[in-house]
């Protein structure tokens, strides 16, 4: 399949004027096109602009509300309930991650659950807010059912992921971000928008509960849980955290890609942690920074060049599409151009094929 690649200023700009059209306001507009880029160029594209057909069809049809903001619901120490009253979800995480970093700055610690939400992206973007300010970060984010419990047939949980983010430089630092199945609901899309029939084995069962390599089975079946009965219990894990604890709609209730006829309603959880309040930042970092050297000192294993610790292979990507540009999938282009036709939007010209 072709790709056609587009620099990231280029993408940010076609991204934000498609939100905008669709009757976002221009300030969230480029706050949800920024997360979406930054996702591309760190090359978690299941996680990039591919997501705006998504959004811009679930404004369309008036499942979201792109000019909410939300509110806080309720604030108790280092705690606090962020209702999101159906915004975006980028615009409804920037808002309590903000809340996140205020709460640790006076106690030390933040936590925030957050209800009535949407997609939020990336949750590395996210946790990555928070752990600019020198905080340890945890972000979390129920999802539309996708996955079944383990030894069951019909979907219960979503990709639900897992991110956590440490303090300082990214470069011999450490950002896990992980969904809960071996692989997120995204890039079983990006299969279907490229074109591809067929899909790596382990990524996904078919309606059944039988694990398949089909594209399209997959797309109306379900995703494998990581680990098996781990991942499943990981799933129920943030469904606890996020779904339960908000107070907002819980696992099969959620709308989402393939329940089309309810709003999202997805919840978010973040936690933020200042070192400080343990030892000197430097010395937290250094700690890490040996960490990390001893999972990368060990010799690497038959077949691999070196040892990656979680983020390296992601900042890797993004030091090299941030020079040359990000490629996307002509399926995923094409997408994109029949949304701008629709809403009136010129498409890029500056891309390279």
């Amino acid at each position: 399949m072709s790709e056609v690649l587009i620099s990231s200023e280029a993408l940010t700009r076609y991204a934000a004027d498609l939100l905008q059209a669709a009757g976002a306001p221009a300030a969230h507009a480029e706050l949800v096109a920024r997360s979406l880029v930054a996702a591309n160029l760190r090359g978690v594209d299941s996680h990039g602009v591919q997501l705006l057909t998504f959004y811009l069809e679930q404004m369309r049809d008036g499942r979201i509300d792109p000019c909410a903001r939300g509110e806080v619901r309720r604030e108790s120490g280092a705690t606090l309930i962020y209702d999101g009253m159906n915004g975006l979800g980028q615009v409804v995480a920037d808002a309590a991650t903000r809340h996140a970093g205020r709460l640790c700055r006076e106690h030390g610690a933040g936590v925030v659950s957050v209800r009535e939400s949407n997609h939020f992206g990336a949750a590395a973007y996210w946790a990555q807010a928070i752990s600019a300010h020198g905080y340890l970060a945890v972000a979390l984010c129920n999802a539309s059912p996708s996955v079944a419990p383990w030894q069951g047939k019909d979907p219960r949980w979503g990709t639900n992921p897992i991110c956590m983010s440490l303090p300082g430089p990214n470069e011999g630092g450490w950002l896990l971000d992980m969904a809960t199945t071996t692989v997120a609901m995204g890039k079983i899309y990006k299969a279907g928008l490229s074109g591809w029939p067929e899909i790596p084995a382990g990524w996904a069962m078919d309606n059944e509960g039988v694990p398949t390599t089909s594209t399209a089975a997959a797309l109306s079946g379900l995703l494998m849980p990581l680990g098996g009965y781990k991942g499943s219990g990981l799933a129920m894990m943030v469904e606890i955290l996020c779904g339960v604890l908000s107070g907002g709609a819980i696992a099969g209730e959620l709308g989402g890609l393939r329940v089309k006829s309810r709003p999202f309603r997805v919840s978010h959880f973040f936690f933020a942690l200042d070192v400080a309040r343990f030892m000197e930042p430097e010395e937290f970092y250094g700690r890490v920074k040996r960490l990390v050297a001893m999972a990368k000192s060990s010799a690497p294993a038959r077949g691999y060049d070196e040892v990656l610790v979680a983020g390296e292979p992601e900042w890797r990507v993004e030091a090299v599409r941030s020079r040359d540009g990000i490629p996307l999938s002509e399926g995923v282009w094409d997408a994109l151009r029949q949304h701008a036709a629709r809403l009136g939007i010129a498409t890029p010209t500056d891309v390279r094929r």
